[in-house]
């Protein structure tokens, strides 16, 4: 038997934020070789990984890279403050389209959450620099949810729980731009895992993660999820 409509909704729709609904024109890297120097380290050694681990909580990546919590603490530090002051500089946009489709999830009656795997300090800087302090009801960083940020469930876990916005983790939609955004949101249950070409990550990495589908960005997610209900 075909779900009502009401059922069918995915009405908790959860966005990451860098590299999918906000262009940083490669801040993170920037702000990663600045953290990295600092601590009299070759950034050109780790870069790799940093590349490679787009998406998740940027302590856990400094945690690997020096195996030492003090040393990835201090990293991270610096971190934040160099990716802040190049926030403070304007050197960070909203993604074409990406406000309009926020604006738009939320007239269908869907709850947005924005999520990232910054500290809050730096997730608060580019939610200022962008006026979208009051465009969603909630925000959340790793410390937010546990302490644990990508690859884990937990970000769309929390927001399951926090906003009780559906009564299934099938109602929920996720999108981002890298393959710890999609092993998220698959760990979550989320019925849709939407992949966006506007990032880090490209087109198979992100169907090797678990993507439900690849969009050319966020602004094709609305009709994605219009599809999917009617379906």
């Amino acid at each position: 038997m075909k779900m009502s409509s009401t059922n069918h909704r995915y009405d908790l729709v959860v966005l990451d934020m860098a590299g999918t609904t906000v262009a940083d024109g490669g801040l993170v890297e920037q702000a990663f070789r600045a953290a990295v120097e600092s601590l009299g380290a070759d950034p050109d050694a780790m870069v790799g990984h940093v590349r490679a681990t787009m998406g998740e909580s940027k302590i856990s990546v400094f945690r690997h890279l020096f195996g030492d919590e003090e040393r990835a603490r201090r990293a991270n530090t610096a971190f934040e403050r160099a990716y802040g002051e190049l926030v403070a500089q304007g050197r960070i946009a909203a993604l074409p389209g990406a406000r309009d489709t926020i604006e738009r999830l939320g007239a269908e009656g869907r709850t947005v959450v924005l999520t990232t795997g910054f500290a809050r300090v730096t997730q608060d800087a580019i939610l200022d620099a962008l006026g979208w302090r009051d465009l969603v009801g909630l925000t959340l960083c790793p410390a937010d949810a546990g302490g644990r940020g990508r690859p884990y469930p937990d970000l769309v876990l929390a927001a399951f729980l926090r906003t009780g916005a559906v009564d299934s983790v099938r109602r929920i939609a996720v999108a981002g731009d890298t393959s710890y955004d999609m092993l998220s949101g698959v760990r979550s249950g989320a019925g849709i895992v939407a992949g966006v070409l506007t990032g880090a990550h490209g087109e198979d990495a992100l169907r090797d993660a678990g993507a439900t589908q690849v969009l050319a960005s966020v602004a094709e997610l609305p009709d994605v999820i219009a599809r999917a209900e009617a379906s």
